[in-house]
């Protein structure tokens, strides 16, 4: 009788919440607590992999950097388990092991350092770095015969620390490449494949890169650039025999001729677990691309994606994301590292391979970006998207729309989107799948990974401050800037290059003064139901293909042509596209006409392809006669032309 008196209290329960505005939030409390178990196992399950290291015999490949140590553990606890998928190529832990330590071996040998057989010594490597305590004849010997000594001439010979670029398509030789980087002490820079000319030398000026890998079938496209390559004294090495070009060895028919036993976890273990070992390039707000610097730490907690996402060590995931982005390399390959799963790797994204791709490999876990998800629903149907085992899309840049959709025709499975930026320290993950929703803003979250929105100024371009200096929190349903704090736990690195270069990443005395937060540069919105939304990008930048533009450094590409007087670039969206295609506003210099085929030269040589503008605006043409001056190229009236006394408006023209 008193469980029949208490069921209509009960019932009245959730509406009595409801509009105490706590239901809201509440409802949620169950996703919100099993997600933050799962990243407090996540971080116990880190830290004792870090402390293992450390603890490790420093001869052992245990004590290695991060990547080194994992990769270690992976091939002894896991030798025989599948970890990489290319094409028809299958490779287990254990000779993904293998293939790194014979790369490091050869990458140790233009470092002047070899410990197998006919000698080599600590001396030797730390003459080459410089220390004049190791001075001994044997010592120099060893210097003058690195990798360098046999065809390179006034190469320098690579130093402990010292960045090599890659330049290489997603695939196997990309992986071994990096980890045998790791494992011999050398820092990697992840170049972007569309790179030429002038801002490929800047990527590889801004990190100080050593020398560079490339992939054969760059060659061609990069013969111009060779010249100014081979004055900033490159070692250059190509992944392939494919090339007749003086001076360009194949650095894997070298790697090949080594023995493939580990190397010591000395070589790569760093000073400090925020040291650089790692740079990725990232489109800022103020032209050239900005080397990022990823740390050890990041390593680590990147091994940790795919555990809180759910991803177990059985699970196969399907990769087809650039690994010179963080989202393919970092998220999707240390991620899978993190559990010991299987990667199925593809060099290039097909929506008509997707499906029978999944078959085949057994996939159930696709990682995304919101652009291939519209590429699937776009497809014409086919018998392989019906009855796969795809439980699981975890990325970033889902539009609702594609993902009601996707989850509709190739459903049941869970979507996970997630936000985080490069060089940040902030993320976010949707562990509920409420659609269009790029995370939560619970306490419980927040304690985990702390961060805020406050309020921004979008006129000025800065936060919105009190009377005392203080920035305000935004309130449900306001667009806020995301910021983090900036603390021991969740550094900010910056980029590599002048400090210049991280100015407005930082902000100073926030909410009370002396403390630090990491300036994202997004909008985002916080409903009242706790869920976050991306809102907008601040700054001059735009996200097509997958890939950020900024506009600056588009529009300092069209400023270099004789013929054009003003420009503005900026994005505009498409119907039915992801993102923001780029539009040129162009003033002509009197009295140049508008070049077409020199225009389309000059940004195909010197942009890589998703910065080219889709759209050109032109500005009507100059009337001296009339009095009538060119208004700026502007954004809200492109087309406005001033003159004495009246206004003169013009259709543009736009290809």
């Amino acid at each position: 009788m008193a469980a029949l008196l208490l069921l209509p209290l009960l019932l009245l329960l959730p509406l009595l919440l409801l509009k105490l505005h706590l239901w809201t939030q509440l409802r949620w409390l169950a996703a919100d607590l099993a997600f933050t178990v799962r990243a407090l196992r996540c971080k116990r399950t880190l830290q004792a992999r870090a402390l293992a290291a450390a603890a490790a015999d420093p001869e052992s490949p245990e004590a290695g950097c991060s990547l080194a140590w994992r990769l270690a553990q992976l091939a002894q606890q896991r030798p025989t388990h599948t970890f990489l998928i290319h094409g028809a190529r299958r490779f287990s832990y254990a000779e993904a092991e293998r293939e790194s330590n014979r790369i490091a071996r050869a990458f140790l040998r233009a470092r002047a350092w070899d410990q197998g057989p006919g000698g080599g010594s600590r001396a030797a490597e730390r003459l080459c770095a410089g220390d004049p305590a190791a001075g001994s004849s044997a010592a120099l010997a060893e210097c003058a015969d690195d990798g360098v000594g046999r065809g390179e001439g006034t190469v320098a010979p690579l130093t402990p620390g010292a960045t090599v670029a890659l330049l290489l398509p997603a695939s196997p030789e990309f992986l071994w490449l990096w980890f045998g980087l790791a494992k011999a002490g050398l820092c990697t820079a992840f170049v972007p494949t569309a790179l030429r000319r002038g801002p490929l030398l800047h990527c590889l000026r801004s990190c100080s890169a050593r020398a560079l890998v490339l992939a054969p079938e760059f060659l061609e496209s990069l013969r111009p650039d060779l010249p100014a390559l081979r004055a900033m004294g490159l070692h250059l090495w190509t992944t392939g025999p494919e090339t007749h070009v003086s001076g360009i060895r194949d650095f894997l028919t070298e790697a090949a001729a080594e023995v493939d036993e580990p190397v010591p976890g000395y070589l790569s273990a760093p000073q400090n677990i925020t040291d650089t070992c790692l740079y990725i390039f990232t489109s800022g707000t103020t032209g050239l691309p900005k080397a990022a610097r990823i740390s050890h730490l990041k390593i680590l907690q990147c091994q940790g994606f795919y555990q809180l996402c759910g991803v177990h060590q059985e699970d196969v995931i399907y990769l087809a994301l650039p690994l010179y982005h963080m989202s393919g390399s970092l998220l999707g390959i240390v991620g899978c590292m993190g559990i010991g799963a299987t990667v199925v790797l593809k060099s290039k994204f097909s929506a008509g391979q997707f499906w029978e791709d999944c078959q085949e490999h057994g996939v159930t876990v696709f990682q995304y970006i919101g652009e291939l998800c519209r590429y699937l629903v776009n497809q014409p149907p086919s018998k392989a998207e019906h009855g796969h085992k795809v439980r699981l899309a975890v990325g970033s840049g889902l539009r609702p729309d594609t993902w009601g959709r996707f989850v509709r025709r190739f459903g049941p499975l869970q979507v996970l989107e997630t936000y985080g930026l490069t060089e940040g320290n902030v993320a976010t993950f949707n562990y509920t799948g409420q659609r269009g929703a790029v995370g939560r803003a619970s306490w419980l979250y927040k304690h985990i990974f702390p961060f805020s929105l406050i309020r921004y100024d979008v006129t000025t371009g800065e936060p919105v401050r009190d009377a005392q200096g203080r920035c305000m929190a935004t309130t449900p349903g306001e667009p806020g800037l995301l910021i983090a704090p900036v603390n021991q736990q969740s550094p900010f690195l910056g980029y590599a290059g002048g400090s210049e270069l991280t100015q407005g990443k930082l902000l100073m005395d926030v909410f009370r003064p002396g403390d630090v937060f990491f300036n994202s540069g997004d909008l985002l919105v916080c409903d009242d139901q706790g869920f976050l939304r991306f809102h907008d990008r601040t700054g001059d930048t735009f996200r097509w293909k997958g890939e950020n533009v900024a506009t600056t450094e588009v529009a300092e590409v069209f400023e270099a042509l004789d013929f054009l007087q003003e420009v503005n670039v900026y994005g505009v969206t498409v119907p039915g596209q992801e993102g923001r295609a780029g539009m040129a506003a162009l003033v002509l210099r009197p009295p140049h006409a508008l070049d077409l085929v020199q225009l389309y030269t000059h940004v195909s040589e010197n942009l890589p392809p998703y910065a080219w503008p889709r759209f050109l605006r032109l500005q009507v043409f100059v009337l001296p006669s009339l009095g009538i001056n060119f208004s700026s190229p502007d954004r809200g009236a492109p087309y406005g032309l001033h003159g004495v006394g009246r206004r003169l408006e013009r259709t543009g023209d736009t290809w």
